[in-house]
């Protein structure tokens, strides 16, 4: 199953995406919160991303979302520091961090593939909310 990295600037905002996503899918999708610093500061570690991929990777691989720019910039260095097996299997989705987050988890929850898991989350950049 494709598993789901949350990267935030905030630990607390990636704890609480990552409980809103496992209480809306209710399945044992993984999803994995990385989140702040080591030391609790706001920020994102490179090295905390790259256990949270290895965590939420089973094999089909891992769609992560991010919430500022350099979130993207840690994450495709944790992405570097992964062999090259697991990096062919680990995307970034560009889509909102909350709605993606629920959407691709709903669609690993129902077997989706990691194109599928990824569409699901970037389908969402185009979703009113009014």
């Amino acid at each position: 199953m494709v598993g789901i990295v949350i990267v935030s600037h905030s630990n607390k905002a990636a704890q609480g995406i990552k409980e809103l996503s496992i209480q809306m899918i209710q399945s044992p999708v993984q999803v994995i919160d990385a989140g702040g610093m080591v030391d609790g500061d706001i920020g994102t570690d490179a090295n905390r991303i790259k256990d949270a991929i290895e965590k939420a990777d089973d094999g089909d691989g891992v769609v992560v979302l991010v919430d500022l720019g350099s979130a993207i910039m840690s994450t495709e260095m944790a992405i570097e520091f992964l062999d090259r097996e697991q990096r062919e299997r680990v995307v970034i989705a560009d889509g909102p961090i909350l709605e993606g987050a629920i959407a691709a988890s709903l669609q690993a929850s129902i077997g989706g593939t990691l194109v599928q898991v990824k569409g699901a989350a970037e389908e969402c950049r185009e979703v009113s909310k009014l």
